[in-house]
């Protein structure tokens, strides 16, 4: 019987030989940089729309050895992009950056203590509020660079215009949630002077990366070396330059519809499935023992949190929430029955207000795994804000105040492999101002192991900061 290497590898040897006798393109020679994956979906079906690109008419007929046939459909990959690449005339990624330093726009990142600033083309800022009593704001702050140049896209993107081999050049990556990512890097120098480098300025490379649902935000800020940061910041903008493209999945997926008078799948390769999945089971008895003898976790070790930099970052992404109206949006939230989803990469957030912080990744094969992060007590988070400041004002001009950030605690989470103690999170609630009412993002930072810090920011949530109680609690405006 032909193992599923041998039929993937029996695919793609067919696929070029076809590919070139019609003068098309060949694919890519089979190695283990190429991830594929052989699916089995019957004849009812429609190809992916997002992620990696199909043809209806990019298909080969397979025949097994008991005479089975298969129409299978191959994805349209790596050599297509690097021809795209290659044969590129578009805007440079600086050029596709210049809207955004034209408008003067600024990010913000929420941290447990601090928050960060980066007005693009102009500088990064790093501060903390404090509210002294009958006083006004108390603001500690540090500029992490300044652009010191009047264009600060101009003198890259002269070089490579000048110099075709400059263009040709190595584009940088970093590592963000497991996958290595081209970025666009920008300097800022001439920061704050830095006591503990004999007073020399603070200075940050801005990495600007793509990613098409983004709104600019600030993914980490890292302090890579004393007073140097490395600030990632995802933006949709450069998604239109094929060398730094988001790819929305890693594995390329063969289609294989089975044709009239053939089973669903290959019989050999059923039998051989079943067999791999007998010689697991044993084991998989075990595991599930001890995972309720010991109330283990049902995630794997491996999917910890990624370290950018100093900070252990999860990830950061903005959804559109709904079309119902502010009104319905805003009772409906606060209610806990509409709850905010958001997060790229691995790991994906539902937050509930009033009810749980939830973590969770979802796979088609092996379905929904969930972690509760945290889970709502009234009576634990008035505790908790009796000791941490629940709310967070802003002084206007006129000398009145306005909140702009409520913090909640959620405790009570699943147990921490690590700390043998229940997940905590805390949740700010920060006003975002956007072009669409109802974004959101959320984001998620690990200062502490299994202790999270839950961003999530909505233009909904500048309706109602200003209803906080003394405790930060919320409720419908009147």
């Amino acid at each position: 019987a032909p193992t599923p290497r041998a039929l993937l590898c029996g695919l793609l040897a067919t696929a070029a030989a076809v590919a070139a006798a019609e003068g098309g393109r060949a694919l890519p020679q089979l190695n283990d940089d190429i991830p594929f994956r052989v699916n089995w979906p019957g004849t009812e079906f429609s190809l992916p729309t997002t992620g990696v690109l199909y043809k209806e008419d990019n298909y080969i007929i397979m025949t097994t050895v008991d005479k089975e046939k298969y129409k299978c459909i191959l994805p349209l990959i790596a050599s297509g992009n690097e021809e795209e690449e290659k044969d590129y005339k578009g805007p440079t990624p600086g050029e596709l950056l210049e809207p955004l330093f034209k408008q003067s726009s600024c990010s913000y990142r929420i941290e447990s203590y601090w928050t960060y600033e980066v007005c693009h083309g102009k500088h990064i800022r790093q501060y903390h509020e404090e509210k002294e009593t009958g006083q006004k704001i108390n603001i500690q702050e540090y500029y992490l660079g300044n652009m010191m140049i009047k264009n600060p896209l101009s003198e890259p993107d002269q070089e490579e215009k000048e110099n075709p081999k400059e263009s040709a050049k190595e584009i940088p990556t970093k590592n963000i949630e497991g996958q290595m990512t081209p970025y666009y890097p920008v300097e800022m120098g001439n920061g704050t002077p830095c006591s503990l480098r004999q007073n020399l300025p603070r200075s940050s490379t801005m990495m600007y990366i793509c990613h098409p649902e983004a709104k600019h935000e600030i993914l980490s800020v890292a302090e890579v070396t004393t007073c140097e940061y490395e600030v990632v910041i995802l933006t949709p903008l450069l998604c239109n330059h094929p060398k730094y493209r988001f790819r929305a999945s890693p594995v390329n997926d063969i289609f294989c519809q089975s044709l009239p008078g053939s089973p669903l799948k290959p019989h050999n390769l059923e039998q051989l499935e079943k067999q791999q999945e007998m010689m697991k089971m044993p084991f998989r008895r075990v595991k599930e023992e001890e995972m309720h003898s010991t109330k283990e976790e049902k995630f794997s070790s491996i999917h910890k949190p990624v370290a950018v930099g100093s900070h252990q970052l999860l990830t950061v992404g903005t959804t559109h929430i709904s079309k119902l109206t502010d009104d319905q949006l805003i009772k409906e939230f606060l209610s806990g029955s509409y709850c905010f989803h958001g997060g790229v990469g691995w790991w994906k957030y539902e937050f509930c207000y009033g009810k749980y912080v939830h973590q969770y990744h979802e796979d088609k094969e092996s379905g929904k795994t969930s972690v509760v992060v945290g889970t709502w007590s009234k009576e634990e988070h008035i505790e908790w804000s009796r000791k941490n400041a629940a709310r967070t004002y802003y002084l206007r001009e006129d000398g009145t105040q306005t909140v702009r950030m409520v913090s909640h605690f959620y405790g009570n989470g699943d147990v921490c492999d690590l700390t043998d103690k229940p997940r905590q999170v805390t949740v700010k609630l920060k006003c975002k101002e956007s072009d669409s009412p109802h974004a959101v993002t959320i984001y998620m930072l690990e200062p502490h192991s299994c202790q999270y810090v839950l961003g999530v920011e909505s233009p909904v949530i500048c309706k109602i900061l200003d209803t906080a109680d003394e405790y930060g609690l919320l409720s419908v405006p009147s």
